[in-house]
């Protein structure tokens, strides 16, 4: 099961769901926005498979000549000795990115994180109410959703965005043509989502 660790504060963890391997990415848990990185994954298994996780992944992905290329996603420092046999999983990016999250939670404390992740909800499910009500947009999927939305957009996407960033709003990832998709984060106050709404609806 592939979750966001920041939701699981209020979520079933992939433990509760019956998962044997649960992965995501930690980049929720205090790790600031650099242009993509570093980030920090994390992977973890029930007690029986343990000893059955890779030592290494390898991804797919493609090179910018649009050929396919695979790429060395994760592999343990200590595999140039261990080779096959070798189950950890840490290099010095990783380890740096795993205190940030670290010292995060340990900062946010149990109850800050479940705090954190409900502004998030509630200020995803506000923005999406407010957006549907002006008329110019609708819920791309109808299912239920945390912190991310897509919604679709009834005139120039393009220039919608445009107007955004005019008033220093990063407003969505465009998706498809008249698709934008939203994220809310705990950072984001009731004014600046107002504000939001409102550039949309002029």
């Amino acid at each position: 099961m592939n979750s966001n660790p920041a939701d699981l504060a209020l979520l079933k963890t992939p433990g509760e769901w019956g998962a044997d391997i649960a992965v995501g990415e930690g980049q929720s848990l205090g790790i600031p926005m650099a242009f993509g990185g570093p980030y920090v994954g994390y992977m973890c298994c029930t007690e029986k498979m343990m000893r059955k996780m890779p030592g290494r992944i390898v991804g797919k992905t493609v090179d910018k000549n649009g050929q396919r290329v695979f790429v060395l996603t994760l592999q343990a420092r200590e595999q140039h000795i261990r080779r096959e046999k070798a189950t950890s999983n840490i290099c010095s990016n990783e380890s740096l990115m795993a205190l940030f999250v670290t010292i995060y939670m340990s900062v946010m404390g149990k109850q800050g994180l479940k705090d954190a992740a409900q502004a998030s909800y509630d200020g995803a499910h506000y923005l999406c109410n407010e957006l549907v009500k002006t008329g110019r947009f609708t819920l791309a999927y109808e299912q239920p959703f945390f912190n991310e939305f897509c919604v679709k957009f009834n005139g120039n996407v393009d220039a919608l965005q445009n107007k955004f960033l005019e008033n220093g709003i990063l407003g969505g990832v465009k998706v498809a043509e008249d698709t934008i998709m939203f994220a809310v984060t705990e950072k984001r106050t009731k004014t600046e989502i107002d504000r939001l709404v409102e550039l949309s609806n002029i």
